[in-house]
């Protein structure tokens, strides 16, 4: 199986809700990392899993969509807790959506809050 791994790092703020969570009930920064984990079996007559330069891209418009904004403001955690969780999800979902390639058998999206935690959401694909 083979992988290929991208990462970006961005600022962006958020404010939790539902739930007494002290300071991190106020709003507040990250400095988020974001990985991006492609997988498949096969490579294709390039000898590539996917075109690196079409992750790059895409990586390039979804962290601009976060870069310096407050999660809760943005509609898809529109009255929802904006978990780093949750967070994983719509990254790895959007991601789904844009990178297509005939070889890829899943993708997985690891976001770090700070340099001790992080979670992981991944998607079967095909």
């Amino acid at each position: 199986m083979y992988t290929l791994a991208v990462k970006r790092d961005f600022v962006a703020q958020h404010y939790l809700i539902g739930g007494d969570w002290g300071a991190e009930n106020q709003w507040h920064s990250h400095h988020y990392v974001v990985e991006l984990q492609l997988e498949g079996a096969e490579l294709d007559r390039h000898n590539y899993l996917v075109d690196i330069v079409d992750v790059e891209n895409a990586f390039t418009e979804i962290v601009n969509h976060y870069r310096d904004k407050t999660l809760n403001d943005l509609p898809e955690f529109a009255s929802t807790n904006p978990s780093i969780e949750l967070f994983s999800r719509i990254v790895a979902q959007t991601f789904a959506s844009r990178i297509s390639a005939p070889n890829l058998s899943a993708l997985t999206v690891r976001i770090w809050e700070n340099e001790i935690a992080w979670t992981s959401y991944r998607i079967e694909l095909g």
